[in-house]
């Protein structure tokens, strides 16, 4: 299990986040430069990811994702593969953040029809991956919950510190940022649920 979790990034996986975002734009009948102007990303980045020859980081996919109204953890979901109840492990695919290092898995059954996803993380030593954005369209609630290791999570002004076993449910409305102050990796599940929208989309 912890070997899987840390396993290096699947190659094609900038080609999943291309097609993804790409095909999410699309749905919501955005222009590049209608979506860089509400994500605060360039025309140009959101170009190179939607190209698959960029390497974003999770702070700039977390803008974009958020733009799109739907959560990080979509950004990595194979659209190319038919909808079913059941994920195997070896389908499944690890991205690595190239500022912190820190190493995503998504858990959940890609592309069915559920408003919960599950995400696994492993935290390097001394990592930090502070997310900015705030108000979204969706309502989003996550849940922490920490496998091995210990971390912190700052939720606007509050700091919340976690120790293994520790749970902490969170609602994605404000500045998120998740440290790891210790010497060994820290690993953790993510469970997301998203509410239908606040404000209808065009």
């Amino acid at each position: 299990m912890q070997d899987s979790a840390v396993a290096p990034t699947t190659p094609d996986i900038n080609s999943r986040i291309a097609t993804r975002v790409r095909d999410l734009r699309t749905e919501l009948g955005m222009t590049l430069d209608a979506l860089a102007a509400k994500s605060d990303v360039s025309r140009s980045m959101r170009s190179l990811i939607e190209r698959g020859e960029s390497s974003p980081t999770a702070v700039v996919l977390e803008k974009v994702a958020t733009s799109l109204g739907v959560p990080l953890a979509t950004l990595f979901e194979d659209s190319s593969t038919a909808p079913s109840p059941v994920s195997r492990r070896e389908d499944r695919a690890s991205w690595r953040d190239p500022q912190s290092g820190y190493v995503r898995r998504n858990l959940s059954p890609p592309n069915f029809p559920s408003p919960i996803q599950l995400v696994e993380v492993v935290l390097p030593l001394g990592a930090k991956v502070a997310y900015e954005t705030a108000a979204r369209e969706a309502s989003i609630h996550q849940q922490i919950w920490v496998q091995q290791g210990s971390i912190e999570v700052t939720v606007g002004k509050v700091t919340h510190c976690l120790a293994e076993d520790d749970c902490l449910a969170m609602l994605l409305d404000e500045p998120t940022t998740f440290r790891n102050r210790t010497r060994k990796p820290a690993r953790y599940l993510v469970a997301i649920a998203t509410e239908r929208a606040r404000t209808g989309r065009k």
